[in-house]
């Protein structure tokens, strides 16, 4: 159950510490020839105590001011209620190409028509979210490959990421290779955990270091499975000077390569000429690779120091006041007299 708690309640030991200050230390001893002849003291005395319940609320004002100086010192946190999180020990990195191809507008969404990116965000950023337990990454690629997205629980961030990726944010060609060696840098870490990336593309290799071949092999040697998606329709219509034609908008698409990458780390090949077929691809991807059953138990803390801290600087600001005030009134009743 939810609980309130003090962290370091140990704080609470300097409770009387003001009190033995105050008893212990000797009183400062006035120095009488450094005084200030003051006209109108015997007017302050007749008045002193007059103010005398202001001193006292100054000084039960400065005690609740360190009672909540300690407060906040000990660490208040709010504990809610454990929550259990499924851990697969499986880290799965997405790469993506963002190159200029996939701009083409050979997709349909929601009954329009889209361009590939857009419709294969639709899709992957609700397979993300469902990869509760995985350490879920993204990398997006073009000319080159970069990590968008680290390895981490927080599919939820992870996939907000995907959908705000762009095309022609890693350049306008497309490095296949350099996304898988970038991939094997990131996992090459973890030994322990199975390892998969899902590299989806809608052409071949144009730019990079590396090529796709020679990266899958490193890949095979290293562990990790790869699944290969290529995005494209058969079929699209276009419009020329001479009216309108079917063409095939994925002859760019190096089928083969990715068939042979996916052979040589034990994955698969699949093809998306459609959102339904995609859909279809990452429903077969989530039975091949399901999530684990096993969980961890986390109870978040909230820490809660401020509203302590806050309440003592409001009573310092009284405290404050209150003195002035008090001043105030003493020096004017000097002065009435």
């Amino acid at each position: 159950m939810a609980e309130f708690v003090f962290a370091w309640p140990w704080m609470f030991a300097l409770l009387p510490l003001p009190w033995l200050v105050w008893r212990i230390l000797p009183r400062a001893k006035a120095r009488l020839g450094g005084a200030v002849r003051v006209p109108f003291y015997h007017w302050l005395g007749d008045n002193s105590t007059a103010a005398g319940g202001s001193s006292w609320a100054l000084r039960i004002l400065a005690g609740l001011l360190w009672v909540l100086l300690l407060a906040a010192a000990a660490r208040p946190q709010w504990i809610d209620e454990p929550l259990r999180y499924p851990i697969s020990g499986r880290d799965l990195l997405m790469a993506v190409d963002v190159s200029g191809s996939m701009s083409t507008q050979d997709m349909q969404l929601n009954g329009r028509v889209v361009n590939r990116l857009t419709m294969v965000k639709s899709v992957m950023s609700d397979f993300i979210e469902r990869r509760h337990g995985d350490r879920v990454g993204l990398i997006l690629f073009g000319s080159q490959a970069y990590m968008q997205t680290p390895l981490t629980f927080d599919t939820k961030t992870t996939a907000r990421l995907m959908d705000e990726s762009e095309i022609g944010l890693a350049g306008r060609e497309t490095a296949i290779g350099d996304a898988i060696g970038l991939a094997l840098k990131r996992l090459r870490d973890d030994s322990e955990a199975d390892r998969v990336l899902i590299l989806l593309t809608d052409g071949a290799n144009t730019a990079g270091a590396v090529a796709p071949i020679q990266a899958a092999e490193y890949a095979a040697k290293e562990g990790l499975t790869i699944y290969t998606i290529g995005v494209g329709a058969d079929e699209m219509l276009v419009r020329d000077l001479f009216g309108t034609r079917m063409v095939n908008p994925a002859t760019a698409l190096d089928e083969k390569s990715m068939q042979i990458i996916a052979g040589k780390t034990g994955g698969r090949y699949f093809r998306a000429r459609d959102t339904a077929g995609l859909e279809k691809i990452y429903t077969i991807i989530d039975e091949l690779e399901p999530v684990s059953s096993d969980a961890v138990v986390i109870r978040p803390v909230s820490e809660w120091f401020w509203m302590p801290l806050m309440a003592a600087t409001i009573l310092g600001l009284l405290a404050s006041l209150l003195n002035l005030l008090r001043h105030s009134v003493l020096f004017q009743r000097g002065g009435m007299g």
